[in-house]
């Protein structure tokens, strides 16, 4: 009997959410989702991340003009205590990813990537200022609204050439169409070494890995570019597909948000991709898009397009034993759903959900 999980949703509110997940409760035929309690810790608590050693540590942004670092320390209680605050290092910081000893973020609006380092002890965030680093913009994107400078995105370590001792960094840049590529300098700080470059317009948001290719989410035209890693010269991808079975004529307001590739493990041994398709008109809400790699992993074919019910559905997060439940929410109504992968990773389907008057404006998520 599989035992209950708890679940740390980041929230366009003031609050991270604490949810348990029971997958086969003793009084229950079906699994159950239900709220414990919630921390209070600042407007758009939006992306969250755990220390990779220590879990009762975990790392929130606030998503707003003056960027800010919260971090919260969880015990037995349902509700966790703020013991360190501090500086993202720009605006609108909108994704974080923390090591051992450092956090990584990405400013959005002020198209800035900036570290922190931090400890498992007191203080944790050891330094008050930030350590920022510009990305380089030559000129605004096609898409004039969404691409007047530099907005970096996500902050990800390549699982490419994982023998390696020097990690690579990644990062998206949506308004300037490529995706970075960094590594640390001598002086312990992170540089420049490279470049994937996506398709004009396109917008890359995040990014996944697997073997010998990277594939880029394009937000802005909702679709996906695949790449080889690393990256033979600077030119466009030569592939790209609709994240849409039937994608709407053009121009239109649908957008992608998230892209994720659970790891192959014996309940699922077939890889696919799982993309948020987000602000769908349709009654029956966004979709999540499934792709499969079994024609090769430079060859992923679109095979299942899950209605969801949830509205602007941004993020979403597998967890649980096999990675076999995947937890998502809709900022703009639905609430969040846990859904069960069937037919071997290949369909979704809902088991557990919690309405938006419970857990308001879900955008991040965290299995504990």
């Amino acid at each position: 009997m599989s035992s209950a999980r708890r679940i740390y949703v980041g929230s366009y509110t003031d609050a991270i959410y604490t949810l348990e997940f029971h997958p086969s409760p003793p009084d229950s035929h079906s699994p159950t989702l239900t709220l414990l309690g919630k921390t209070q810790v600042g407007s758009n608590s939006s992306w969250i991340a755990r220390h990779p050693s220590d879990n009762s540590l975990v790392f929130v942004v606030l998503e707003q003009e003056n960027g800010e670092i919260a971090v919260i320390k969880y015990g037995e209680e349902a509700e966790g205590v703020v013991i360190a605050r501090a500086k993202s290092g720009g605006s609108d910081p909108c994704s974080l990813l923390a090591t051992e000893d450092e956090l990584l973020i990405g400013n959005y609006s002020s198209g800035t990537f900036a570290t922190l380092p931090i400890s498992t002890e007191a203080p944790f965030v050891l330094s008050p200022k930030p350590w920022t680093l510009s990305f380089p913009f030559e000129r605004p994107g096609p898409n004039k609204s969404r691409q007047p400078s530099s907005h970096p995105h996500q902050t990800i370590f390549s699982t490419i050439d994982t023998t390696s001792a020097e990690k690579e960094l990644l990062i998206p840049d949506l308004g300037a169409d490529k995706v970075w590529r960094l590594k640390k300098g001598g002086d312990g700080h992170w540089t420049i070494c490279g470049y994937v470059q996506c398709e004009s317009g396109g917008g890359p948001r995040h990014i996944v890995t697997r073997g010998k290719t990277l594939y880029a989410l394009l937000e802005l035209t909702s679709r996906i570019s695949v790449h080889p890693f690393p990256p033979i010269d600077m030119s466009p991808p030569q592939k790209s597909l609709s994240t849409l079975q039937t994608p709407p004529p053009t121009p239109h307001s649908m957008t992608t948000a998230e892209i994720l590739l659970p790891e192959t493990n014996a309940a699922f041994p077939d890889p696919y991709i799982y993309v948020s398709n987000r602000d769908d008109p349709s009654p029956e809400g966004d979709t999540i898009a499934i792709f499969s790699l079994a024609n090769g992993e430079t060859e992923p074919e679109l095979v299942t397009e899950v209605r969801t019910g949830l509205k602007h559905l941004r993020g979403m997060y597998f967890g649980g034993e096999d990675s076999k439940w995947l937890i998502a929410g809709g900022v703009e109504g639905g609430g969040v759903k846990v859904f069960e992968r069937v037919l071997g990773g290949k369909d979704l389907r809902v088991v557990a959900s919690l309405g938006a008057d419970v857990v308001p404006r879900p955008a991040g998520f965290l299995w504990a």
